[in-house]
């Protein structure tokens, strides 16, 4: 088929599903791949599952890997077969090594991290001419780094956690100075890499000696870090987006760790304690107003398809809410909020998969209109 229009409403809509990548986050997103492949409606969709390694070549895989001896689950180098994209940009195709063909109409990247969630994927397929779900190639950058995202927050009139933004010139250049910096943000403080999610990287710091260690781990994922103030007796709150040019809000979560804080192991190793309040337990006026701001910083990157909205929240305060960050590509697995969100405001998750490439295939063609896309 050649890209121009919409597939034919009278087939399945052939949906390539990609996970896995290069990045620190690899393993979460071969979790979320299962559970948005055991959401999908056979008599839908025709379904080809794409893995990349952790070296970033592709896999045309029979069936999702399976965790091996408790780890979490990851795309082997062994696996499946080799595949690419076809080379003609009118061709929506996969090429095996082998030369045989998989005709796709759209693709849902799960990539967590870079090489991913961070426009590079995004880019090749607007240079390919396929559609895919998700934000376009600059939000997609814009909301990996969390640095440029708050930049735009601001000047959108978002209220935002008191940081700094670190280089790690500067820290080998001038470590006094960065050190002072974090000591004028107030302990507690939390340290994380601008360019990760899943909290991969992130370390509570709660006395100055432990700054140093922190940082150094943090550079360790990338050159650019964040320190931000760690905003206490404050509330997790996050708040799923969905659309396009029109987007809406989903009713708010929380977030009850069981750790110290909602980190990695937390999130997708031991939950154990870990409650997700969905939906959060909030003033009618609180509610309104985290729906309004996840909307705002949704349009403040020019995000489309989804987006989770984070934010912190302290009761009884008229400074109360403010805004942590936005993930374009929000987890999917079964412990996930973006997921949960939506089925507690009324869309089942196989409804949500299905809007989500409704979305996608509409902006496609949309462009494709003003000539951005084949």
């Amino acid at each position: 088929m050649t890209g121009a229009g919409s597939p034919d409403p009278d087939r399945k809509v052939r949906l390539a599903v990609v996970f896995g990548g290069r990045s620190a986050e690899h393993e979460i997103s071969v979790v979320s791949a299962h559970s948005v492949l055991a959401a999908l409606d056979p008599d839908r969709y025709d379904v080809t599952t794409i893995g990349i390694d952790k070296l970033g070549r592709w896999h045309l895989l029979p069936a999702l890997p399976s965790a091996v001896r408790g780890a979490l689950p990851s795309v082997r180098s062994d696996d499946g077969t080799g595949v690419a994209l076809a080379r003609d940009p009118e061709d929506r195709a996969l090429v095996t090594d082998a030369g045989e063909r998989s005709e796709i109409d759209v693709v849902f990247p799960i990539l967590h991290g870079p090489y991913g969630e961070d426009g590079t994927i995004q880019g090749m397929l607007e240079l390919a001419g396929v559609p895919y779900v998700g934000a376009g190639v600059l939000a997609s950058a814009v909301g990996m780094d969390k640095a440029v995202q708050k930049v735009l927050f601001a000047a959108a009139g978002l209220p935002l956690v008191p940081h700094e933004v670190v280089k790690e010139r500067e820290w080998e250049e001038d470590r006094d100075g960065v050190e002072a910096r974090a000591e004028a943000l107030g302990l507690p403080l939390f340290v994380k890499p601008a360019g990760l999610g899943s909290s991969v990287g992130i370390t509570k710091v709660t006395s100055l000696d432990q700054l140093p260690a922190a940082v150094e781990d943090a550079f360790s994922y990338g050159p650019k870090i964040l320190i931000e103030h760690g905003v206490e007796a404050a509330r997790e709150i996050e708040c799923a987006v969905l659309g396009n040019e029109d987007p809406v809000a989903s009713l708010p979560g929380e977030i009850l760790p069981g750790h110290e804080f909602y980190d990695y192991g937390a999130k997708y190793v031991d939950g154990e304690g870990t409650v997700l309040r969905v939906p959060a337990d909030l003033p009618d006026d609180v509610v309104q107003e985290v729906q309004r701001m996840a909307v705002a910083a949704f349009r403040a990157i020019d995000a489309e398809g989804m987006a989770r909205v984070d934010f912190f929240y302290r009761d009884g305060r008229e400074d109360g809410l403010v805004l942590n960050e936005i993930n374009t590509i929000p987890g999917f697995t079964e412990v996930s909020m973006y997921p949960k969100l939506w089925e507690v405001s009324g869309l089942p998750y196989g409804r949500l998969i299905d809007r989500l490439v409704e979305l996608a295939l509409e902006r496609h063609e949309r462009n494709r209109k003003r000539g951005r896309t084949l």
